[in-house]
């Protein structure tokens, strides 16, 4: 059996998961300073021909 080291999450990470386990379905582009997320964006509209 594996030791697994437990992880804790920042405020940053903890509101970057609650967004992405609310989504439903889509596209999210997140942006990375430091090691932390700093910016989310759900993409709203794709179009494709």
């Amino acid at each position: 059996m594996e030791n697994k080291q437990s992880l804790h999450c920042t405020e940053k990470e903890e509101k970057l998961l609650r967004l992405i386990r609310n989504l439903k379905f889509g596209e999210i582009r997140i942006h990375v300073a430091d090691g932390q997320p700093v910016r989310a964006e759900e993409i709203k509209k794709s179009v494709k021909f």
